[in-house]
């Protein structure tokens, strides 16, 4: 759509990267998929490009309800997606609300109450809100798992089956997962809880790509 290729120009975003590339064909089609590709890549615009451009095409939404939930591990990465929705998303009219813990609580259930298009979330607070009735899960149409391999690293596998057991049918949504090594945890999460999704692998020796500097 305009508005989305608009948010695009603002970001500077010309060519598709390889992840991109394969994705976008695939999800755009409303397929779910699994992706295999490190940080630094550019999954976080792949997944978002067919939210905005998928949920800009629905209809007859239910009014304040979220239509999507991203996943992230970290509030730092949440906070990344956040900013890129924001950029990407900007022309479009839809609403993202980022929820993490650590946080002001009261705030966020607040932004949740308004209404919000997109949640991008890590899974903790998540739940929590879920569970005192603020985050309601039934207009969900999109769910992205971000970095999975290091949700189930941090201990977040049963945090992660309870908010795919709580969103509509895997038939009822579009699921897409991303991970940096698709290992037979994360395997088993597309299994049960993916329709069928089309594997896209994205696989270099390095787990990182080399535009990023680690510290520890």
């Amino acid at each position: 759509p305009p508005t989305v290729l608009q948010g695009l120009g603002d970001a500077q975003f010309v060519n598709c990267t390889p992840i991109q590339a394969q994705v976008l064909p695939v999800a755009l089609a409303g397929k779910d998929v699994a992706g295999q590709a490190q940080t630094g890549t550019g999954k976080t615009g792949a997944f978002l490009v067919t939210i905005l451009t998928r949920l800009l095409a629905l209809r007859d939404r239910p009014p304040k309800l979220p239509a999507a939930i991203i996943v992230a591990p970290t509030r730092e990465l949440a906070s990344q997606i956040h900013q890129e929705a924001k950029l990407i998303g900007a022309h479009t009219g839809l609403t993202f609300a980022q929820i993490v813990g650590g946080v002001d609580y009261q705030k966020q259930a607040a932004i949740l109450k308004q209404g919000v298009d997109v949640v991008i979330c890590t899974p903790g607070r998540v739940i929590d809100y879920f569970k005192q009735g603020i985050f309601k899960t039934s207009g969900i149409k999109l769910v992205v798992i971000d970095e999975a391999d290091r949700l189930l690293d941090l201990g977040f596998e049963k945090d992660m089956r309870y908010i795919l057991k709580k969103l509509p049918r895997y038939d009822k949504r579009q699921s897409m997962l991303f991970s940096a090594t698709l290992s037979y945890r994360v395997l088993e999460l597309t299994y049960e809880y993916m329709n069928l999704p089309e594997f896209i692998s994205i696989a270099p020796e390095e787990v990182t790509v080399d535009g990023v500097d680690q510290m520890l």
